[in-house]
């Protein structure tokens, strides 16, 4: 007999995927699990990381105030700026109080979605999920309109391609993100210094050149929204209405305030209390930015564009900086700076929704695929839903902000209202949290929040949100029945485990029978027959459904000529009414009840690469496979044959198995050969030969208990040539022995079930290539945007 052969062929051996092979060269390779370990950010950093989309706001807060006082109210308007701004600023004042209660609280994964489940429980947490689920749809699509609008504020004859920069911007984003762009960088924080930094020196310099009385109002151009100077009685019913509107429009600006929240675990320890100093920071520069622009904005006069270009923050910045060249230079600092946070504030939904949607997949409320990571570790699905939705949004609405903003606060406060009343729950209710103070803190801004929501549903009814209003319920409604769904799948499940620990398992017969469903003979059914022997089953027949007589007589013959009948007979059965469906499911049943056996069904399917060949063929064998599984003790199994494997691969593949299947049988004593030793001292596993002495390198694709000999932890080790088992007698566990974990193992390669193995190797673990521990780090799911 032949020498045992090595525990696997390497995986490079088998042919990929089309589809695959071009995700690798678009994404890169992909990244392993191990890669997936935390970052922990300074306060610092994370200032910058998670505030880009609140203090981003401040780009544009104060303009879409203006765009509803001035035409209603004329010149009064820029009067009337001042008195909103400071409304905004109050409740922007009350919910950061209000969070600095969430993030010392809820440290490891925060945000309105987990305060609502953990005090009201995951059904009314779905009212939450729905409205940041939402808000994060709309954040992409507003921050990207906004950074183009900077953009094309500095560049005016982009203005025409407005939409179509949006949608651009929207796709790089995208694309950064499958790719695994991470936020805990300092790319994503300098935007967010550099926007403050600017911003606030054209501020200050604003400021001074009013105190010192020579800062120009801007003139009025064609183009900007008319002003009038008339008298407006601003307590009329519609004033007060336009008053409304005005502050719903500047309730935009706080959006974003409850990133710090959902990213607290991210901080550095103690990450409660890092995180409330953050956020009092971030609330402080968001506060004085939004008051800066609103002042200048009212002391120049600087009016909103009905195309949304050039935007009120920059005719601010040019009227503070004046016409000189290092003016120009300074002006042109602000807009690339607006517009590179702006852009950095609508990247942070594309870790925020994937995250948050896998967060309620794991609850049962979301479909399952949204929980898996896909090739380079990031939530792909959630990062495409995204981008259809926010993408969807902006081609169907336009790239202009106050069109978008109806979209945006309902989804924000309502977050913000359900964190409110979740936190006053936990005082006033929770255990032992009996602290009033708190408690009436977070229910004024619950309280608060609703009104905010309450006032922004009727006043921007009819320019948007009444889509909200009923997208909102409806989807919290979907959630709800598919949650439903899935507990009703549960439920099924727990009843079967149930009734076989209460010794109530359903009947089985001892006897096993294979059928082999046949429509012509071919390679793959000619693989699915080996394949069927290999289940040792008590009988193997193969079944063919006559529909056309002339073709069964055809196939029968054929059977008989090749002499596969010898071995395997073949059964016809009728079929005048051409259900094919019915009637297989009908032959598996009656051999189950007429032979008391469990029934195996194997279904042959070729696959094609080509969508050509693909829609020449049905998908007859899934939809059997869909109907027998309802029929008791009967299974089925797709038997898949690549059509498109070239000849050499399956020659390749069909030698290794012939070498398996001749390793049975007694190990000969041959004499070693002469290791082949890298320069680093170790042999390639595919070089390793019987009873030699080799010291081998590689990582762990799997391990288990092996209980054929005693007690054994076995473990598959591998390297780019080929893989081997190594064998710990007596261990069923060793730490740092996981799956992914890199290894260096010594020991005399011997033979185990036919197989090459090293019995009881003296091993080390070895750092990654990226220098971490060799041990595959369990993940911890950070919920940075939950």
């Amino acid at each position: 007999m032949s020498q045992p052969v090595p525990a696997a062929l390497p995986i490079t051996d088998l042919p990929e995927r089309l589809g695959y092979r071009i995700k690798s060269k678009v994404l890169g390779p992909p990244l392993v699990s191990a890669r997936l370990h935390d970052e922990k950010l300074s306060k610092k950093a994370a200032l910058g990381v998670l505030s880009s989309d609140c203090i981003s706001s401040s780009a544009y807060g104060s303009e879409e105030m203006l765009i509803f006082l001035l035409p209603a109210f004329g010149l009064s308007g820029f009067h009337l700026l001042m008195p909103m701004t400071v409304v905004v600023l109050a409740v922007l004042l009350i919910m950061t109080i209000m969070y600095r209660q969430v993030v010392m609280v809820y440290t490891q994964a925060g945000g309105s979605y987990v305060v609502a489940r953990e005090n009201f429980g995951p059904r009314i947490a779905q009212i939450a999920a729905v409205a940041l689920l939402i808000d994060y749809i709309v954040t992409v699509a507003v921050q990207t309109a906004a950074g183009v609008a900077a953009v094309v504020s500095l560049a005016p004859s982009l203005s025409p391609y407005t939409r179509e920069l949006t949608v651009a911007i929207i796709l790089v984003l995208a694309y950064g993100n499958l790719r695994g762009v991470r936020e805990a960088g300092r790319a994503f924080a300098l935007p967010t210094y550099l926007f403050v930094g600017t911003a606030g020196l054209a501020i200050a310099v604003g400021v001074v050149r009013d105190i010192a009385g020579n800062l120009p109002h801007v003139a009025h151009h064609a183009g900007m929204i008319a002003v009038h100077d008339d008298k407006h009685a601003i307590l009329a019913g519609a004033s007060i209405f336009v008053l409304l509107k005005a502050f719903a429009n500047g309730g935009a600006s706080l959006t974003g305030l409850e990133a710090i929240s959902n990213g607290v675990s991210a901080f550095k320890s103690p990450a409660g209390a890092n995180a409330r100093r953050t956020l009092t920071v971030m609330s402080l520069l968001l506060g004085s930015l939004v008051l800066g622009v609103s002042y200048l904005a009212y002391r120049t006069h600087a009016t909103p564009y009905e195309s949304g270009t050039p935007t009120v923050i920059s005719q601010v910045a040019h009227a503070a900086f004046g016409h000189a060249w290092y003016g120009h230079l300074a002006y042109g600092a602000v807009q690339i700076a607006t517009a590179l946070i702006l852009i950095t504030g609508a990247n942070t939904p594309f870790t925020g929704f994937p995250f948050l949607a896998s967060f309620i997949a794991e609850d049962s409320f979301l479909p399952r695929q949204m929980t898996r990571r896909g090739h380079r570790l990031a939530f792909s699905n959630g990062i495409l839903v995204l981008t259809a939705l926010a993408l969807t949004l902006v081609i169907t609405v336009g790239a202009q902000v106050d069109k978008l903003i109806p979209f945006y606060a309902i989804g924000v406060f309502t977050g913000f209202s359900m964190a409110g009343y979740g936190m006053a729950h936990h005082y006033f209710v929770g255990a032992g949290r009996r602290r009033v103070s708190q408690g009436v803190v977070c229910l004024t801004g619950g309280v608060v929040s609703t009104l905010v929501v309450l006032i922004f549903a009727v006043v921007k009814f009819t320019e948007g949100a009444w889509l909200v209003v009923v997208l909102g319920p409806l989807l919290w409604w979907l959630l709800l029945r598919l949650n439903s769904r899935y507990r009703a799948e549960a439920a099924a499940l727990d009843l079967v485990s149930r009734k076989f620990e209460q010794g109530g398992a359903p009947q089985h017969y001892a006897r096993h029978t294979v059928l082999v469903y046949v429509d012509r003979l071919d390679l793959a059914v000619l693989r699915a027959l080996r394949y069927a022997g290999s289940l040792r089953p008590t009988d193997i027949r193969a079944v063919h459904i006559a529909i056309d007589a002339e073709a069964a007589q055809h196939l029968q013959d054929e059977w008989v000529q090749r002499g596969i009948a010898e071995r395997t007979p073949l059964t016809l059965v009728e079929c005048p009414d051409r259900r094919l469906i019915h009637t297989a499911a009908a032959t598996a049943l009656d051999v189950a009840v007429r032979d008391r056996s469990e029934v195996t069904i194997l279904l042959p399917r070729r696959s094609f690469s080509l969508l050509s060949q693909r829609l020449l063929h049905d998908r007859t064998a899934d939809r059997i496979a869909a109907a027998v599984t309802k029929v008791p003790h009967v299974n089925a199994t797709i038997v898949p044959f690549d059509t498109t494997l070239p000849d050499e691969t399956v020659q390749r593949l069909t030698t290794a198995a012939a070498s398996a299947d001749r390793a049975d049988g007694p190990v000969p004593v041959v004499a070693p050969a002469a290791p082949e030793v890298a320069t680093d001292g170790t042999t390639p596993i595919a070089a390793a030969d019987y009873r030699q002495k080799v010291t081998i390198e590689g990582r762990v694709r799997a391990l288990g208990i092996d209980c054929t000999a005693g007690t054994s932890l076995a473990v598959e080790l591998f390297d780019a040539s080929g893989g081997i088992r190594l064998l710990f007698f007596g261990r069923s566990t060793i730490p740092g022995l996981t799956p992914g974990a890199r290894v260096r193992a010594s020991g005399r390669v011997g033979e185990y079930q036919g197989r090459l193995a090293i019995a009881n190797p003296a091993y080390e673990l070895r750092p990654d290539d990226d220098g971490r521990p060799g041990t595959a780090k369990d993940e911890e799911r950070q919920r940075t945007a939950v």
